[in-house]
């Protein structure tokens, strides 16, 4: 049979290794120098043009950049259903309240209508996903921030390298949070990164991060223990260098697919939009719980839903909100390996299998 073509597949070559190694050796292991220059490096190598601060999780990242933007219990952030949980998580950790409003069907990102229409007079925030790796409408959702006197946050876990009309995503607001997870377009191991439009944002951080303190002992606010060690932050410096090259992999190989699959509608990108492929998601309107258990059986595929129980109806939240779009991408969207590993071979057999069973109705 041939091999497994898994969903996602993590890449740590001899370099990440030989950087563990030099970590270990140099007996600096805990928040370092490492953490500092792989936050300079990663602001410089995406074009950010602000600050970047280096957390243990994407959902740490998204927490305190929620905390140290003022927002606490009794306000409201709006935010996409069809998304991780953490990204409801991270607004409920602060005591806040995720509103939670649909998505466009094309881009699986917010909606801005149903932003606006979402606003009340306790939204003090909008916290787009730029899901898949493809960016959401920032302008408009900017525009609308604007109007209403509300402040943008961007979940940008699954997007570096995405950008909007010339705008890398982490760029647009007050913070975004890139996650540094395993599945990521490219990984520190655990972690996350969060790009910071102001040294007062970017100073809370810093103190949320190390248990309140700026300097040993001189505790400022409640913190966390959330520092990355220098032992992921090496790993991330080594893969900086290599993910532009995965990214354009990633991105031949979602052209490949979306050329020749048939049966199933392929992901679009809007107009302006580069979509970085952290997951190439197609939908199919009948039988895709089927069709993704004939991809493992018969043909030794994997494939992922993302996500089949939007976080409005998830057990901490169950919200009575209508957000048509988001239950349908949740009954009809799948999302096929679309990794670097992925070589030519393996692509026609995705096609080959995808085409047959949409053909035959699984």
């Amino acid at each position: 049979m041939n091999d497994f073509i898994p969903p996602a597949k993590p890449i740590i070559g001899d370099e990440e290794r030989e950087a563990v190694d030099r970590v270990m050796r140099s007996g600096m292991i805990a928040q370092g120098p490492e953490v500092a220059a792989f936050e300079q490096e990663f602001a410089a190598h995406f074009g950010l043009d602000r600050a970047c601060v280096a957390v243990n999780s994407g959902t740490s990242g998204l927490h305190l950049g929620l905390l140290s933007s003022g927002v606490h219990a009794g306000d409201e952030v709006i935010v996409p259903s069809f998304t991780f949980a953490a990204t409801a998580n991270s607004v409920a950790l602060t005591g806040a309240t995720p509103v939670f409003a649909d998505i466009d069907p094309a881009t699986f990102c917010l909606d801005p209508s149903s932003v606006e229409a979402s606003i009340t007079d306790r939204t003090v925030a909008i916290m787009p996903v730029h899901l898949y790796g493809h960016p959401a409408d920032m302008a408009a959702l900017k525009a609308i921030a604007d109007r209403h006197g509300l402040r943008v946050f961007e979940d940008a876990a699954q997007a570096h390298g995405a950008s909007l009309n010339g705008t890398p995503v982490g760029a647009f607001g007050d913070f975004a949070m890139f996650s540094l997870y395993p599945t990521k377009n490219m990984t520190s191991g655990e972690g996350g990164m969060v790009s910071v439009a102001n040294p007062r944002i970017e100073r809370n951080l810093r103190l949320y991060r190390n248990q309140g303190m700026e300097r040993q002992y001189e505790n400022e606010v409640v913190g966390f223990n959330n520092r990355m060690t220098d032992i992921h932050a090496a790993i991330g410096r080594v893969q900086l260098k290599k993910v532009n090259a995965w990214t354009a992999t990633r991105q031949s190989n979602a052209s490949f697919l979306s050329a020749n699959l048939e049966g199933v509608e392929a992901p679009r990108v809007a107009d302006g939009a580069v979509h970085v492929f952290h997951q190439y998601t197609v939908r199919i309107p009948e039988g895709r719980d089927q069709i993704a258990a004939a991809l493992k059986s018969e043909y030794n595929i994997g494939s992922g839903m993302f996500y089949p129980v939007p976080n409005h109806r998830l057990a901490p939240f169950q919200v009575d909100v209508d957000l048509p779009q988001t239950d349908a991408a949740a009954r009809e969207c799948l999302s096929l390996p679309v990794h670097p590993s992925v070589d030519q071979a393996g692509l026609e057999r995705i096609v080959r299998a995808v085409n047959t069973l949409a053909k035959a109705g699984a």
